[in-house]
């Protein structure tokens, strides 16, 4: 099997299994652009580290509107895109960019130091933060989410990739989980929908 065909099985598996999982009433609700996922059982918490060494869960960010986006920083395309584009839906907000938390958590704990993504995180922008754990925490909080990923094979440099889904998960400021954001989702779409969140 090819790197191609593994990665489309893989981001096909992913997407079947979270349609699966989202309920029923998962929908395009009118307002949101974004899929509205409010209600799902699933996706609810995560207990990692931030790149100062923090101790983080979604707690820590109650009465802002959250974007956490699962990538690594070794990522060629996909990840890179999405945090640009998180953070210019950020400053497309203004002054209510403010109350939005943007979190990147790292898939390749073994490469994604603390300083790595110290770095590479708020190069994006100044208030995100990068999270990590061990392999183990990683991987329980991705399942959690329904994030499907996979490290692939490294080369004779031992470089390698992990493939994983490019999608964004908006908690509103109750720390409720609401909507999801495919990978294709523009800057201007993800503002319309905080803004939504954000409203009282």
């Amino acid at each position: 099997m090819t790197d191609l065909h593994r990665r489309r099985l893989l981001w096909g598996g992913g997407l079947l299994a979270l349609a699966l999982a989202l309920p029923s009433c998962a929908r395009k609700a009118e307002g949101f652009l974004a899929t509205d996922i409010t209600g799902v059982d699933w996706g609810r918490d995560f207990h990692l580290i931030d790149h100062a060494g923090r101790p983080r869960t979604l707690a820590d960010f109650r009465d802002k509107a959250v974007l956490l986006f699962f990538g690594y920083t070794h990522c060629p395309d996909a990840c890179p895109t999405t945090m640009a584009k998180m953070a210019r839906a950020v400053e497309l907000l203004g002054e209510d960019g403010r109350r939005v938390q943007g979190l990147f958590v790292t898939l390749d704990p073994a490469r994604d130091t603390a300083d790595v993504l110290g770095r590479y995180v708020p190069a994006f922008h100044p208030s995100f933060l990068g999270l990590h754990g061990s392999e183990a925490e990683v991987a329980r909080v991705a399942e959690d989410f329904k994030l499907f990923f996979a490290r692939q094979a490294p080369d004779a440099s031992g470089f390698y990739t992990v493939d994983h889904q490019a999608a964004v998960f908006a908690f509103d400021p109750e720390g409720r989980l609401r909507l999801y954001f495919r990978g294709d989702t523009g800057p201007d779409v993800i503002a319309h929908d905080l803004r939504l969140l954000l409203q009282p």
